[in-house]
C-alpha cells in the first residue's frame, strides 16, 4: 500500500487559515459582547454628566461685570429645578451688586468626580475641585482653591446642575475632639 503524503506547505497553510478564523470569530465576539455590555452605557452616562457638571461648576464660579448678562445667562442654562429658580429670581440684585463691585472671577477645573449616578432616575451627585481667581479693580488678584458638590439632574437638553454647593474641609473625626 503506498502512503500519500500531504504537502507540508499546503498544511501549513491550512493551519494558519483555520488559527486565523477562530481568532477574527473570539475577536468580533469580544467586540460585540464589549459594545453592548451595560458596563460600558454606565461609564458613557457617568462620563457625560463629570463632563457636564465640571463645565457648569465653571460657569457658575466664572463672571465679568464687564458682560454680566452674557455671564448670568450662562449660569441659568447651565442650572435646572430649585436653584435655576433661585437664579432666576435673584437676578436683578445680583447684577447690581457685581456692577458695583466691578469684580471679574474667572474658575479652572482641576479635577472632578462623579460620586453617586442613578441612570434611571437621572441624577447624579459630583465633586469638583476648582481654582477660583477674583479680580476687584485696583487690587491685587486673590486665588483661592474650592471644592464644589454638586448635584445633577438629565434634562430634555443633557445634564444640568440642580444644586451647588462647599464641600466640607477637613474632618471634626480626626480632629480627636
Amino acid at each position: 500500500m503506498a502512503v500519500r503524503r500531504l504537502n507540508p506547505v499546503l498544511t501549513a497553510a491550512l493551519a494558519l487559515v483555520v488559527v486565523a478564523a477562530v481568532a477574527a470569530i473570539f475577536t468580533g465576539w469580544s467586540w460585540y459582547a464589549a459594545a453592548h455590555d451595560d458596563t460600558a452605557a454606565y461609564a458613557r452616562a457617568r462620563d457625560q454628566a463629570l463632563a457636564a457638571a465640571e463645565q457648569a461648576v465653571q460657569n457658575m464660579n466664572t463672571l465679568d461685570h464687564a458682560d454680566l448678562a452674557r455671564g448670568l445667562d450662562l449660569w441659568e442654562a447651565s442650572t435646572t429645578g430649585d436653584l435655576h429658580s433661585q437664579l432666576v429670581q435673584g437676578r436683578a440684585d445680583f447684577s447690581k451688586q457685581v456692577a458695583q463691585a466691578q469684580t471679574v472671577s474667572t474658575a479652572k477645573v482641576l479635577a472632578g468626580a462623579v460620586t453617586e449616578l442613578d441612570e434611571r432616575a437621572g441624577r447624579a451627585a459630583v465633586l469638583v475641585a476648582l481654582r477660583i481667581t477674583v479680580q476687584a479693580p485696583k487690587q491685587q488678584p486673590a486665588t483661592k482653591e474650592s471644592r464644589m458638590l454638586g448635584e445633577l439632574t438629565r434634562t430634555a437638553t443633557g445634564w444640568k446642575l440642580s444644586a451647588l454647593g462647599q464641600a466640607p474641609m477637613g474632618s471634626a473625626a480626626g480632629s480627636g475632639q
